[in-house]
């Protein structure tokens, strides 16, 4: 098939793209498919007809959702999701936040004497000890985090929209059951797509509803957790403590609140590096390009009235 790239040539992807046999053409030349990794205004003014479906690099596509809707009803295109690429790399950064903040690295690095031992041993736990881990969005990611939380053994709470069963997790809730989760799990990790349904959803009414020792983890969309709830609670003790790699404002300005607490672990979103999704977004393109050419279904179609 031919496809182009815009609005710039990703040369890894292109190779696997190339080693595939696919050909990499102008968009004037009248590509069977696109690449897109820009913003909607680097998005073409007319999309040539001979375009069928349309790849972006991007797991969450709330940012550009207005031009797929737009895109897909003028043109009929389809649109495919990075889904599946950024799973071991956000599941390894959750875990890497949750044993921060369980472990009190931060205060001890804050500290920087032995002298607070006492103090960082009385906020330290573990996640071995009989706990219980909530991920809101089981997908592909959480599925990943689940394998990868197994050997600590915890129990696993799932939350999609289906409701329906996720390998490896011990109960399964949908998102509009979410308020009897949040009084039944220890730590909860937010990896939800961003809708009108799931903006601030972490909120003031659901961190009242954890237990105390809570700890959130945020490594989806920085709107799913309110954020001056958040920095109220754990300024007011409300849960135990949190880890972000997405905030809301996105980047989180310099003087911020939750810069300042001792109990909040933050990281300039590193969850999902661009070489990472550069080595494997190629593979991930040639494999939607075989279903789309032999008729079969791709899990990573972008479904617009759903919003991922």
């Amino acid at each position: 098939m031919k496809y182009a790239m815009v609005p710039t040539k990703w040369e890894e992807s292109a190779a696997a793209l190339e080693q595939a046999g696919h050909s990499l053409v102008e968009i004037s030349e009248n590509p069977d498919f696109l690449f897109f990794s820009g913003k909607t205004e680097d998005f073409p003014e007319e999309l040539p007809e001979s375009v069928k479906f349309i790849q972006v690099p991007f797991a969450g596509v709330d940012g550009i959702l207005d031009l797929i809707a737009d895109t897909h009803k003028k043109y009929g295109v389809r649109w495919s999701n990075a889904a599946g690429v950024y799973d071991s790399t956000v599941a390894e950064s959750t875990i890497g936040l949750l044993l921060a903040q369980l472990h009190s690295h931060k205060r001890m690095a804050l500290a920087k004497t032995w002298s607070v031992r006492d103090e960082a041993e009385a906020n330290t736990t573990f996640l071995f000890e009989d706990k219980t881990v909530a991920i809101i969005g089981a997908g592909g990611i959480g599925k990943k985090l689940i394998s990868m939380l197994q050997g600590f053994g915890p129990k696993i709470i799932a939350v999609n929209r289906s409701g329906k069963p996720v390998d490896g997790a011990d109960e399964v809730f949908t998102f509009d059951q979410i308020d009897q989760v949040w009084p039944a799990a220890d730590y909860f990790v937010m990896l939800a797509p961003l809708t009108p349904e799931t903006n601030h959803m972490v909120n003031a009414d659901a961190l009242e509803k954890m237990p105390k020792h809570a700890v959130v983890v945020n490594v989806g969309r920085g709107p799913l957790v309110d954020t001056d709830a958040l920095t109220e609670a754990l300024k007011n003790g409300v849960i135990a403590g949190a880890g972000l790699d997405v905030t809301d404002p996105e980047p989180l300005p310099d003087g911020h609140p939750l810069w300042d607490e001792i109990n909040c672990v933050i990281t300039p979103h590193l969850a999902n590096p661009p070489y990472s999704v550069r080595e494997r977004i190629g593979a991930h393109t040639v494999e939607v390009a075989r279903a789309f050419e032999a008729g079969d279904q791709w899990p990573t179609e972008v479904d617009p009235t759903l919003g991922y």
